[in-house]
C-alpha cells in the first residue's frame, strides 16, 4: 500500500492510452491497487473516442514517437475541447521531448521504471495540480459572464419548495412523487442495517443513484463504493474483477491483482445489472455472501472481506428464476430488502422538476444565460412516455441547450426529427397496430430498434437476439442514433 493512497478523494477514474498490453495491465495493476478504476485503450483512436464518451479524473499517456506520439494526442485532445490533465509516461525520450509535451499541457512526464510508489506520488501531484488550474479556469469564467455563478463540488442550492428530496451530496435524488417519496424513506431506514438490497427498475430511472444514496447514509458512508457492470464483462474477465487474481493465474496475469470486493471492503459494492452475471459465478457470489471471504483466481487461501451489496437489475427477476438463468437461492439472498424504481411515466409530476434542474445545469456548463423553456414545452414533454427515462431527459435537455439559437428551447430544439415521429407514431398506431401504408425505411429502422430495446427492458443482447443481428450491429447502430440526438 503505498503512503498516497489514503489522500486519494473516492470515485477516481483514469483512462491509460497507448503502450503494450503488458505495460497497461502493470499500469492497470498499480492504479487498481490503490483503489482507481481504469479503462485502458491501445491507441491513440481508440482512447480519443472513449474520451468523447466519459469523463475522467486524469489520462496517462504511454509515449512512444513510433505508435502514439504524446504531442499528437494533445492536439487532438485540445481541438475535442478536453481539459482533462495529461501524465505522459515514456519508454525512451530525450529533454527536448519532455520540454515539448510539458509546453504543450502535460502534467508531468516520466521515464521507466513506472512502480506503484512512482505513479501513486505522480498521479496524485498531476491530479492536485489539475485540480488548481480548472479551479482557476472558474474563477476566471465567473468574471468573464456576468451572473454565472460556477457550482464546485462543496456547492448547495437552495432547497427548493417541491424538493422534499435533495440529497446533501451531488448525487442527489430531486423528486415531488409521493411514489419516490416513499421508496427514499424505506431506502433510508435500511440504509444503516447490513442487509443486501435488491434495486429494480427500466433503464435510465436512477438505480446506480439510490445505491449511492444508501450508501451514504450507511454507517460505512466513510468506506468505499465500488460498482461492477455485470453485463459490461465476458465470464472470465468478470471473475477476475469481482475477486482478484494472483500473478500466473492465467495468460495474461503478469501480476498480482485485487478484486471489486477486496476494493470495496469496509463499504459498499454495487452490482448492476447482476441477472447477466454467469450462471457459474452465480454460485460462487453465493458463498462469498454466506462465507464473508473471497477467493483469488490461483490464490491458495481464502480471504475475509466485510462489503455491504447492493444489486440492481432492469429485468424482471422472477422471470429470469423461472427461466432457469438465474439461481433461485441467489435471488432470495439479494432480495433481503427489495426497492422498485418507478419509471418516470409513472412519476409524471417530476417531469417539469427535473427537466428544470437540467436546464440549469446545461445552461451553467455551456455558458447560455438566460436561455429558458419556450411556452408549452414543458407541457408536451410531460405527455411523453420517456422510454429511457430520467436519463433520456437528461440527454434531451442537454441536447436542446446545445442546439437552442435564440432564448428559448423549442420543441424541434429538445426532440429534432423525433416530434414528427412520435406524432407519426401516435396517429398510425390505431390503423394497424405497427407502421403506416408509407413510411421512411430509416424511421422504422428506429422504430424496430426501439421497440426491441422496450421489450427486452433495455437488455442489448437479447434486443439484438429478436432483431436479428448481432449485439455489435446494435452497439453501432445505437451510436449513429445518439450522433443525431436520438435517444433510444
Amino acid at each position: 500500500m503505498i503512503p498516497h493512497q489514503q489522500a486519494m478523494p473516492d470515485e477516481i477514474r483514469h483512462l491509460i492510452v497507448g503502450g503494450s498490453l503488458k505495460e497497461r495491465l502493470e499500469i492497470q495493476g498499480h492504479l487498481s491497487a490503490m483503489g482507481i478504476e481504469v479503462t485502458a485503450a491501445p491507441d491513440m483512436d481508440i482512447g480519443l473516442q472513449i474520451l468523447s464518451r466519459n469523463e475522467f479524473n486524469l489520462i496517462i499517456v504511454i509515449h512512444d514517437p513510433a505508435s502514439l506520439d504524446v504531442l499528437d494526442f494533445l492536439h487532438a485532445q485540445k481541438e475535442a475541447g478536453d481539459s482533462t490533465g495529461v501524465v505522459v509516461l515514456a519508454r525512451n525520450a530525450d529533454m527536448e521531448d519532455a520540454a515539448q509535451a510539458m509546453n504543450a499541457g502535460a502534467l508531468d512526464f516520466r521515464l521507466p521504471p513506472w512502480s506503484g510508489e512512482v505513479l501513486g506520488f505522480v498521479v496524485k501531484a498531476a491530479m492536485e495540480t489539475s485540480a488548481r488550474k480548472k479551479a482557476g479556469a472558474r474563477a476566471e469564467g465567473e468574471q468573464s459572464v456576468p451572473g454565472m455563478k460556477e457550482q464546485g463540488p462543496g456547492h448547495r442550492e437552495p432547497k427548493e419548495k417541491d424538493n422534499v428530496s435533495a440529497n446533501n451530496d451531488r448525487y442527489r435524488i430531486m423528486t415531488r412523487s409521493p411514489e419516490m417519496e416513499r421508496l427514499l424513506k424505506q431506502a433510508e431506514s435500511v440504509a444503516r442495517s447490513r442487509a443486501t438490497c435488491l434495486i429494480q427498475g427500466e433503464s435510465g430511472t436512477g438505480k446506480e443513484l439510490l445505491a449511492r444514496f444508501i450508501h451514504k447514509r450507511s454507517d460505512r458512508a466513510k468506506g468505499p463504493f465500488v460498482a461492477l457492470n455485470c453485463a459490461a464483462l465476458p465470464e472470465t474477465l468478470l471473475e477476475s474483477e469481482l475477486f482478484g487474481h494472483e500473478k500466473g493465474a492465467f495468460s495474461g496475469a503478469v501480476m498480482k491483482k485485487a478484486g471489486k470486493f477486496e476494493l470495496a471492503n469496509g463499504g459498499t459494492l454495487l452490482l448492476d445489472e447482476v441477472t447477466e452475471m454467469a450462471f457459474a459465478l452465480q454460485a460462487k457470489l453465493l458463498r462469498v455472501l454466506q462465507e464473508g471471504e473471497i477467493d483469488r483466481l490461483g490464490g491458495s487461501a481464502p480471504i475475509p472481506v466485510d462489503v455491504r451489496i447492493i444489486a440492481t437489475t432492469n429485468r424482471d427477476v422472477l422471470e429470469t428464476v423461472r427461466a432457469g438463468k438465474f439461481r433461485e437461492d441467489l435471488y432470495f439472498r439479494l432480495n433481503v430488502i427489495p426497492l422498485k424504481i418507478p419509471a418516470l411515466r409513472e412519476r409524471k409530476e417530476d417531469i417539469s422538476l427535473l427537466a428544470e434542474h437540467f436546464r440549469k445545469h446545461f445552461v451553467r456548463e455551456y455558458g447560455k444565460n438566460g436561455l429558458d423553456f419556450a411556452t408549452g414545452v414543458i407541457e408536451r414533454l410531460e405527455e411523453r412516455k420517456w422510454p429511457g427515462n430520467v436519463r433520456e431527459l437528461k440527454n434531451i435537455v442537454e441536447r436542446g441547450v446545445l442546439l437552442a439559437t435564440g432564448n428559448t428551447m423549442t420543441l424541434q430544439d429538445l426532440l429534432g426529427d423525433q416530434v414528427e415521429r412520435e406524432e407519426f407514431t401516435t396517429a398510425s398506431e390505431g390503423k394497424n397496430g405497427i407502421f403506416p401504408d408509407t413510411f421512411n425505411l430509416g424511421d422504422i429502422e428506429k422504430e424496430m430498434v426501439k421497440r426491441a430495446l422496450s421489450k427486452t427492458q433495455g437488455n442489448r443482447t437479447h434486443a439484438a437476439r429478436l432483431l436479428g443481428i448481432s449485439v455489435r450491429t446494435l452497439r453501432n447502430k445505437l451510436a449513429e442514433y445518439r450522433k443525431m440526438g436520438l435517444v433510444l
